[in-house]
């Protein structure tokens, strides 16, 4: 007999991935269509030059979401671990910005940021006439306050998978490596950072993952804008199938979305089965 749990897993999951699917091969628009067009859509998706700018906006925020994350979350992490006198209220801090949802973070930030009544203004009332913030409406800086938002958020969390990471690893090695006389950054380079490969993989998967899904925070911030400077294939997706009425391309940007997780999502899986056999 089907559980309940597992009945709705499979209708509310699998079956409407494969019915994104499906609808990615009809010529849908408005309201879902049954006419089977094969890979047309697919065909006029890798046509449209704002997918491709989408695409090269997703490569420039995640690949600097994720290396500056795991950067600073490394680094506030053996920050942390040197036993520092109000650790639990500097890790409260640091994990606080994870408790908002992409959504307040990205609202917050375009406040700051606004000319009218953010930190633009408020140096200008301190005297500084020439000072400037105009990230969120110059084209070239946009992309990078979206990344500068999405690491705020997300820095805090990947310290705490390194920390937990660090008070994990093996005193024994860390006290054989002192007897053979390494000092503390050589510990950490040769013994300790080493040893946590699976909390990088993890930490790389999560955050990647999340980055390719992104699109409360660029809507809350830019909404895509200035013109396409930030927009990514979640809201290329979101524009197509609900304001443009192209239901099928739309489901065809979410099926390319959903292989992509599933490249990095698959190889995490295979390697912990691997690893528990």
């Amino acid at each position: 007999m089907i559980s309940p749990t597992l009945l709705m897993a499979v209708v509310f999951i699998y079956g409407f991935i494969a019915w994104t699917v499906w609808l990615s091969m009809t010529n849908s628009t408005l309201l879902p269509s049954h006419t089977f067009v094969g890979l047309e859509q697919y065909d006029k998706l890798f046509q449209n030059d704002r997918w491709w700018i989408a695409i090269k906006n997703l490569g420039i925020f995640s690949s600097l979401y994720v290396g500056i994350s795991i950067v600073l979350g490394l680094v506030l992490a053996i920050f942390l671990d040197q036993k520092i006198r109000m650790e639990n209220t500097i890790r409260s801090i640091y994990l606080y910005p994870m408790a908002l949802s992409f959504i307040v973070t990205g609202t917050a930030w375009k406040w700051m940021l606004n000319p009218s009544h953010g930190v633009e203004k408020v140096l200008q009332n301190m005297g500084f006439a020439n000072a400037s913030f105009d990230w969120l409406v110059n084209p070239k800086m946009a992309i990078y306050t979206v990344v500068i938002a999405a690491v705020w958020q997300s820095s805090g969390f990947v310290m705490a998978l390194f920390l937990s990471g660090l008070r994990g690893v093996d005193e024994k090695m860390i006290q054989a490596a002192q007897i053979d006389g390494a000092n503390t950054w050589q510990i950490y380079r040769k013994v300790i950072i080493p040893s946590m490969s699976p909390v990088f993989f993890s930490a790389i998967m999560i955050l990647t993952h999340i980055a390719i899904k992104s699109f409360d925070l660029v809507m809350a911030l830019t909404q895509g804008g200035p013109g396409y400077a930030t927009e990514l294939p979640a809201t290329f997706m979101y524009t197509f199938a609900f304001q443009r009425s192209k239901m099928a391309m739309g489901s065809a940007s979410a099926v390319m979305m959903l292989m992509a997780v599933m490249a990095i999502i698959v190889p995490f899986v295979y390697a912990q089965t691997k690893e528990s056999k």
